[in-house]
């Protein structure tokens, strides 16, 4: 009898160190914090014209060697959006959606989404899939980042930047922790 309780003393120690080995990995595993996003947006001044200077891609931008978007405020307070792609053998792709404003965000967190059968099927998630982490004052640049830091965006009002403000806007989305060494730049025929 005694030899019994031993084992079942002993099974319970291991699951009591495989608990606790467990609750110590899943919280080592945690993700980490969303990235911040910037306090406001004025979507009526960042609508317009946008081209991508880098980026940690979707699957669809598989292809792209070249991308911009286009942002229209429309009359229910949507954001519209037209991107074009330009793809390794030189045909150009597009794709339209919209986006709208998650609560309490200020414009910096959107949900966006495309007319694709693969939005269709996903769609956006609640707290967004579009944060903008970094706007200058004057909505020339900005970079722009998915909450699980596997997508960005570095953007720009011009097709092409000088090397040291490129470098400086890489730093701060390495700053923001994602993957900077991935980034895909844009390569732009002028």
């Amino acid at each position: 009898m005694h030899a019994i309780r031993m084992k079942t003393s002993g099974c319970r120690g291991i699951v009591l160190w495989a608990l606790i080995l467990t609750s110590a990995w899943s919280c080592a595993t945690a993700p980490p914090e969303p990235p911040r996003t910037v306090e406001t947006v004025d979507l009526r001044r960042y609508a317009g014209e946008w081209f991508e200077l880098a980026r940690l891609p979707l699957w669809f931008q598989r292809h792209c060697v070249d991308s911009k978007a286009r942002y229209s405020l429309l009359p229910d307070g949507r954001l519209g959006i037209h991107n074009e792609c330009v793809t390794r053998d030189g045909t150009v792709e597009s794709a339209d959606g919209a986006a709208t404003v998650v609560d309490g965000s200020r414009g910096a967190k959107l949900r966006v989404w495309f007319d694709n059968w693969f939005a269709r099927l996903i769609g956006p998630s609640r707290d967004g899939n579009y944060w903008i982490l970094f706007i200058d004052p004057d909505y020339r640049t900005a970079i722009v980042g998915t909450p699980d830091r596997r997508h960005l965006w570095i953007l720009a009002r011009d097709p092409k930047l000088d090397e040291a403000q490129y470098a400086r806007l890489v730093e701060r989305a390495r700053e923001f922790g994602y993957p900077v060494a991935d980034l895909i730049r844009a390569k732009r025929s002028l």
